[in-house]
């Protein structure tokens, strides 16, 4: 299994106490001014601080060896991490578009000064908390997602930046809501993206970058090689795709050298390095076969 290392954690730990330290401000800022963009903001950050969290927690539990039935360890972890921050960047991005919607119905008097400095703030302070998580190690499901929340809070920042400017030059109080319905979007997309990755791992599904017509293709190219079936490929957890699968050869055919040849060809064409690969002999040589060309997908 792979672990996302010490300097990762520290990475993840830096950006998470900046968030907190945001997020704190901008709530406080959010009830003075009367401003729902900054509140919806804030309730982006504190997603982004559970998904800091999670990705601590999931770094440290996927160190850990493997060990009497995890015989995977607890890599997927932060898988589970990944999809209870995505389901939680869903919910609160639909508390957003309810309380937006009351508000353009009736508005509410926003203080646009305060708003316009809160977020130009959150810039200032996600542009070092994204520069931070730059550091860490992205092949994780969990902490890509955390880095895509403090990333495109820069952008949700930016829209309540604006939201304030506008509402404090033209005084139009409708300008806080639509900006946070514009956070909502950003939420709605970033929950999306973490619950189907997710939700693939979660049904063994094959890589989206592997295609297992192509690998069983590859494998049935080899001259020893007369049938592929039985084949599956799945990924374990973040950066740890497995494949399994029953090859036949043969009679004459060395059974170990096969295996090892095909071994490389998948570590070397796919990335597959995590194979498990059943070679046996045809029973004769008079044995009428099918070749197999592609194994079923999973």
């Amino acid at each position: 299994m792979h672990a996302h290392g010490d300097r990762g954690r520290g990475a993840l730990t830096a950006a998470l106490v900046l968030v907190l330290g945001l997020m704190a401000g901008e709530i406080a800022a959010g009830i003075v001014a009367h401003s729902l963009a900054l509140l919806a903001d804030a309730g982006h950050l504190l997603t982004d601080a559970a998904a800091l969290g999670a990705a601590i927690v999931a770094a440290a539990l996927a160190a850990r060896p493997a060990k009497g039935a995890l015989t995977f360890g607890l890599g997927r972890a932060e898988i589970l991490a990944a999809q209870g921050n995505g389901i939680t960047l869903l919910v609160v991005a639909v508390w957003v578009v309810y309380a937006a919607v009351r508000r353009l119905i009736a508005p509410t008097t926003v203080h646009g000064g305060i708003v316009l400095a809160v977020a130009l703030a959150g810039v200032a302070v996600n542009l070092v908390a994204t520069a931070v998580l730059s550091r860490a190690d992205r092949s994780s499901l969990n902490v890509r997602g955390a880095f895509l929340h403090v990333a495109t809070d820069l952008a949700a920042f930016a829209a309540t930046a604006a939201a304030g400017a506008l509402v404090l030059a033209t005084g139009w109080d409708r300008f806080d809501p639509i900006a946070s319905l514009l956070v909502a979007a950003l939420m709605v997309r970033s929950s999306w993206s973490l619950l189907r990755d997710s939700g693939r791992i979660f049904l063994e599904a094959a890589p989206a970058d592997i295609d297992p017509g192509a690998v069983a293709a590859a494998l049935a190219a080899d001259a020893d090689v007369v049938e592929v079936h039985d084949l599956h490929v799945w990924t374990v957890t973040s950066g740890f795709p497995a494949l399994a699968a029953h090859v036949l050869v043969s009679p004459e055919t060395d059974c170990h050298a096969a295996r090892r040849r095909l071994q490389q060809l998948l570590a070397d064409q796919f990335g597959l390095r995590h194979t498990t690969l059943q070679v046996d002999h045809v029973a004769r040589r008079s044995q009428p076969v099918s070749i197999g060309r592609r194994g079923p997908e999973r």
